[in-house]
Order: C-alpha cells, then structure tokens, then sequence
C-alpha cells in the first residue's frame, strides 16, 4: 500500500514538474541523461538500499511474527526491484533517460521472479511493462535528439 501511496504522490510531483517552466531557463523540463558521475552515485545508493531492504526483509518474519507468517521468498530480489522502481520513478520526474535502463530491468527481473514465484499473469503482466519501457526508451532517445 506505501508503495502504491508512493508512485501516486510521485506521479502527482512530476506531473506537475514537467509541466510547469524551470525559473532560469523559463523551458519546461527537457529529456536528458544526468552526468556520468550523478549516474553512478544514484546506481551506488540504489544497491545499497535494496541491500539493506533486503537484508530487513529476510529477517522481517523474526521481527514481526504476527505480521510476517512465513519467510520471504526472495527477499533481495523483491527489494531490488522495489527499489529500483522508486529511483525510475524519481529519475522520471526529472526526465532523465537511464529511467528506461531502470524500468527495463525491473521488468526482466519481475518477468523471471514472478514465473518462478508461479504467477504467471503477473509474469506477462511484466512482459508487457518490458515492451512499454523499450518503448519509452526508444521515444525519449529520439526526443534528446532531437532537442540537441
């Protein structure tokens, strides 16, 4: 549900930022990647994060018995993915492309994890996420292109 609560408000957020112009350039938000350095610090926090939730979520059924009944299954691998959707979120807010690079790869690990979880509808639920982010990859590729 906190996820959920999560992309709605950060839906809301970036609806707002992309529409509304930056106040020194008066430009609404353009497509863009972020530098070399910002990428590799947002990818170093993401794997921290998610390793660290996932690190939580293994122990979750030890800590909260009544809550969490059984062990997760594959609790790095879900944090990851949550994790990593969160940051594609925020990195979408701002227009930056290497969202897609995250989408893509949240999709192909939700496409195997939740066919071997066996559920499969879920599983081609994410076959179809993995075709919109390629998409989307492919649109904001040739919108920077075309803005530069």
């Amino acid at each position: 549900m906190l996820e959920q609560i999560y992309y709605l408000v950060i839906s809301v957020y970036g609806w707002w930022r992309w529409i509304t112009p930056e106040r020194d350039t008066g430009k609404v938000l353009q497509v863009r990647y972020s530098s070399p350095s910002k990428i590799v610090l947002i990818a170093a926090i993401t794997i921290a994060v998610s390793f660290a939730t996932g690190a939580l979520m293994s122990q979750i059924h030890h800590l909260l018995p009544a809550i969490f009944l059984e062990k997760a299954s594959f609790p790095y691998l879900d944090a990851l993915t949550t994790i990593m959707s969160f940051t594609a979120m925020w990195l979408m807010v701002q227009k930056r492309i290497e969202s897609w690079y995250y989408w893509i790869i949240v999709d192909v690990i939700g496409i195997w994890l939740y066919y071997v979880k066996e559920v499969k509808f879920i599983a081609f639920l994410y076959v179809i996420f993995l075709f919109i982010a390629i998409n989307g990859s492919i649109s904001w590729l040739k919108t920077a292109k075309i803005q530069d």
